[in-house]
């Protein structure tokens, strides 16, 4: 047994009275050792009076006061030099040994002289039978892995004895070793001391032996050993140290020629992981990755220093610590294991609890309603517009650059044509057939996110299938399916699954990455839905903050970065023109709705969720001249159940449900009198049926909570929430009828196509010069009541969906190209002579049409007859002929290509970085990995409850 045994204790004073109880007992367990340290001295990392009390009471031979940035190896070094016997213990403020902990320790140096260092056991502060270390190893890159880190000790390693390194905190070091070695390397930054030390002393000749018999207590105060914590500060200088750590190793252990490559690709390594980071669901450690390889990079002395002090001891070869590292089969064997603690999670039993029935009832249905639609190529009616032909031009649409629409219209593209680009790209060879797709099974996908979403509230199988049908029938829905509104449709669609992962996105970034995507589109269909979706992000971060401890508040964070991102380039050339209220329009096409909202019972229409004055259809299906109240009935079941949720059943859900329908209601008030947008028939308001949408979404959160935590809270009877859930499906089934029936019985507003807005020979004709049918339009006049002519030019082939823009809708004052537009109508249409012809054509138009309305009046068509006999008499223009869309003439001679600002390219590929790096991140995170999804099933599917079934 070592002769004299010198223990050193590095004290950090924090302001709090935690380090003064953690010192406190670790000086009582020095002094109860049945083998007491024969010297102690302590370091004080910083002036405190009362912790140099307790030290200098503890009959420690001396207190040492350095700096307090002083670090742990920097305390020990000044220690050092007052170093006197055979042994050194290295202590902290938070290592409180067992009383015979030293004893076991010193014999295990006594019993083999070839020990260097003898290392303890380490248990939790508060729990001993809970591992916090027992030896450490590393890869063949330098990865750290601890043997039995975190594991419930039931001796199952006590056998184990050589070891490459272990935990710097509690370790017995012959006094001759440390001084050799000349302590801890301190450019290590507080992480993988003691793998290093033990790493140089087996170089050296040494070993590392593991004395599982002697317990030393740890708190993980930071003072010695990586910093422990489970605050985002505290895991990001954690894995700041392991990683600077990690690196500074590298550059120590690797040969010369090595070195310097390690050293020259540590910036590409860390971009290169930093993706890995995103992959692996831990974007945290983005921050700590560069800030470690920067550091490490200027750190070339410390390198030199440290490969110098392992050349002056080295006595044995590197190939002689293979055999202590761990090998791939160990290393993946560690990580597949689930740990302790692992709880399953209950199936969702899709099948066998009815939610495969319900949407192949939303299926069978749809068929049903919308069977005459599989036979159309595309549809049209409402906002409902062909798409692209290709692939390339559906994403060209959704790029900033040249609008698709007016005279020369340049800008950003509304992020709506992006998700329009989405859908047109699943059926790449006919782009608008995919929409005619989505419509015929929007029913069963409705019903499908519907059902998911009740997952996160309860795992009664009548309570999911309940809200599935509910949200597959809402009034908003349908209207929006028999109107023709493809914006509003896919909101719907979107809803519940922003619900179901943003619900899981504090405990896991793999929801939060798809969250944050789902918040993309959502408010791409919706952007006047933005300032509701801010206030409910608020309030998640607020409860986090409050009753979680802020834990998990950066993944809620990170839900709006990507929608800041798709939106910043139109929000910022909407507030330069001074139009900051457009970012709130209606994305496609701008269509005239009834005024509705104005009087006292189209306010309670929207308060059951009805977006139009009809009532979802029910006044025409009554064959009534106005809406009565009777039709609140249908919905009225639902409304009660959300009300009575937070009285009868789980009370936090319930009543967040409610606030998510408050906020859907007031904002359906506040847009259904706003209009922001001008169509061919004068301003339009807001449409309210995606606000209405959100607070259909809440109804259903408060009554499925509700009747869910019923039973066990013991409010109702458990027969209750089964009979309630038959009435809200009883009722709101016979509430969709009108509009489910409206297709077969001709009353919904969906037509077979066009395939095209202009003439066939405008497509033909540009079809037979690819180039051509890009970088020419088509000037479209249309007669008026007042013999006016409203104009509009078209580029391309037809006017599409994903080519609409908000830019043009919502101006709030002509611009030049609004004046030179009205100039050239002007001219074209009075007069027979000028060079208005060359004109248009030197802008790139070449043809002209004249629509024809079928309830035109008899002004209008005098005015339309008009302007064609007089374009039929210009020279300068060629007669195709009437076609279905109206009269069309062609330009006669060269067309010039559509003029486009210089400045728009590198512009174009700045918005593109800026909007598709966001969205490739959060793509990153939310890919799934082996160890999210391993994670995820230690969750239940239902949030807020306290176990997995």
């Amino acid at each position: 047994m070592p002769a004299r045994v010198h223990a050193l204790l590095v004290v950090r004073p924090s302001g709090r009275d935690r380090t003064d109880l953690h010192l406190s007992r670790t000086l009582r367990a020095l002094a109860a050792q049945t083998r007491r340290a024969d010297v102690l001295t302590v370091v004080l990392c910083g002036p405190d009076d009362r912790l140099r009390q307790l030290a200098s009471e503890s009959g420690a031979e001396a207190v040492i006061v350095a700096g307090r940035g002083t670090s742990f190896a920097d305390a020990l070094r000044l220690a050092s030099h007052r170093l006197v016997g055979d042994a050194v213990w290295l202590l902290a403020q938070d290592t409180a040994p067992a009383p015979d902990a030293l004893a076991r320790l010193a014999g295990a140096l006594e019993t083999a002289p070839s020990v260097a260092l003898a290392a303890p056991k380490l248990v939790a502060w508060d729990d001993p039978a809970q591992i916090v270390s027992l030896g450490v190893t590393m890869t063949r890159t330098g990865r750290t892995i601890g043997l039995a880190d975190g594991e419930l000790d039931q001796g199952q390693h006590d056998a184990r004895d050589d070891v490459l390194g272990a935990d710097v905190r509690g370790m017995l070091v012959r006094a001759q070793v440390w001084t050799g070695l000349a302590g801890i390397d301190p450019a290590l930054a507080g992480a993988d001391e003691g793998l290093d030390l033990g790493i140089r002393a087996h170089l050296a000749g040494g070993r590392v032996a593991l004395t599982p018999t002697a317990l030393v207590a740890v708190a993980g105060d930071g003072v010695a050993g990586a910093p422990a914590g489970r605050t985002a500060v505290a895991r990001g200088r954690r894995s700041y140290a392991e990683r600077t750590a990690q690196l500074h190793r590298r550059l120590v252990y690797a040969p010369a020629f090595a070195a310097v490559l390690h050293w020259l690709t540590l910036l590409p390594l860390a971009l290169w992981r930093s993706l890995g980071h995103l992959v692996a669901k831990q974007p945290g450690r983005i921050g700590p990755e560069w800030a470690a390889a920067a550091t490490v990079m200027l750190r070339i002395p410390s390198v030199i220093r440290a490969r110098r002090r392992i050349r002056r001891t080295r006595r044995s070869s590197w190939q002689q610590l293979a055999a202590l590292r761990i090998d791939r089969r160990d290393l993946r064997h560690r990580l597949d294991d689930d740990g302790p603690g692992a709880a399953p999670r209950s199936d969702l039993r899709f099948f066998s609890g009815g939610g495969a029935w319900v949407v192949l009832g939303a299926l069978a249905t749809s068929l049903l309603a919308f069977a005459s639609l599989l036979a159309w190529p595309s549809l049209g009616g409402g906002a409902l517009l062909p798409l692209r032909t290709g692939v390339l031009a559906l994403w060209t649409d959704a790029a900033y650059g040249p609008r698709a629409l007016g005279w020369d219209t340049t800008g950003p593209a509304d992020p709506f044509a992006a998700v329009v680009a989405l859908i047109g790209s699943l059926s790449p060879l006919a782009p608008s057939r995919a929409l005619v797709i989505l419509w015929v099974l929007a029913l069963p996908l409705a019903a499908l996110a519907g059902w998911f979403a009740a997952t996160r509230l309860t795992e009664r199988p009548v309570l999911r299938a309940a809200a599935a049908f509910g949200w597959a029938v809402a009034p908003t829905f349908l209207v929006a399916l028999i109107e023709g509104r493809p914006a509003a449709m896919l909101a719907h669609l979107v809803v519940p699954w922003l619900f179901y992962t943003a619900a899981a996105a504090r405990r896991s970034w793999s929801s939060a990455g798809i969250a944050s995507l789902l918040l993309v589109v959502l408010l791409a269909c919706s952007p006047s839905l933005a300032p509701a979706a801010v206030l409910l992000w608020l309030v998640a971060i607020v409860l986090i903050l409050a009753f979680r401890r802020g834990r998990g508040v950066g993944r809620v964070a990170w839900i709006v970065v990507p929608s800041v991102a798709m939106f910043a380039p139109l929000a910022w050339r909407q507030i330069a023109d001074g139009n900051a209220l457009g970012l709130l329009a209606d994305p496609g096409r701008t269509v005239w709705s009834p005024a509705f909202g104005g009087d006292l019972l189209d306010r309670v229409l929207m308060v059951f969720g009805y977006p139009t004055a009809d009532a979802a259809g029910w006044t025409t299906f009554a064959g009534a001249e106005t809406t009565g109240w009777w039709v609140l009935v249908f919905p009225a079941p639902l409304v009660l159940l959300a009300l009575a949720g937070p009285v009868v059943g789980r009370l936090v859900p319930a009543s967040l449900g409610l606030l998510a329908a408050a906020t859907g209601i007031g904002t359906a008030f506040l847009v259904s009198g706003v209009s922001v947008a001008v169509g061919m028939t004068g301003p339009t308001s807001l449409w309210p049926g995606v606000a209405l949408s959100l607070a259909w979404a809440g109804l259903l959160t408060a009554a499925v909570a509700g009747l869910d935590g019923s039973r066990r809270a013991g409010t109702l009877p458990g027969a209750v929430a089964p009979v309630a859930a038959a009435v809200v499906i009883a009722f709101l089934a016979v509430g969709s009828v009108p509009a489910l029936t409206a297709p077969v019985r001709g009353e919904a507003a969906l037509t077979n196509g066009p395939a095209s807005t202009l003439p066939a020979y405008v497509k033909t004709a540009g079809s037979e010069s690819e180039r051509e049918g890009e970088q020419t339009a088509t000037l479209v006049l249309t007669a008026q009541q007042d013999a006016g002519f409203a104009a509009s030019v078209v580029w391309g082939a037809s006017e599409t969906l994903g080519g609409q823009t908000t830019l043009r809708s919502t101006r709030t004052a002509l611009s030049a190209g609004d004046r030179e537009l009205a100039r050239a109508t002007a001219d074209l249409v009075t007069s027979a002579s000028g060079g208005v012809v060359r004109d248009l054509a030197s802008h790139g138009i070449a043809y002209v049409l004249i629509e024809e309305d079928r309830d035109e009046s008899d002004v209008a068509r005098a005015a339309r007859l008009g302007a064609q006999n007089v374009l039929n008499q210009r020279d300068d223009l060629v007669s195709v002929g009437t076609t279905a869309r109206g009269v069309l003439w062609g330009v006669d001679g060269d067309i010039a290509e559509r003029s486009s600002d210089e400045s728009a390219g590198p512009l174009t590929g700045r918005i593109a970085l800026l909007q598709l790096g966001a969205v490739a991140i959060a793509i990153l995170l939310a890919v799934p990995t082996r160890t999210s999804l391993r994670e995820a099933r230690r969750h239940p599917h239902v949030i807020g409850s306290r176990r997995a079934s």
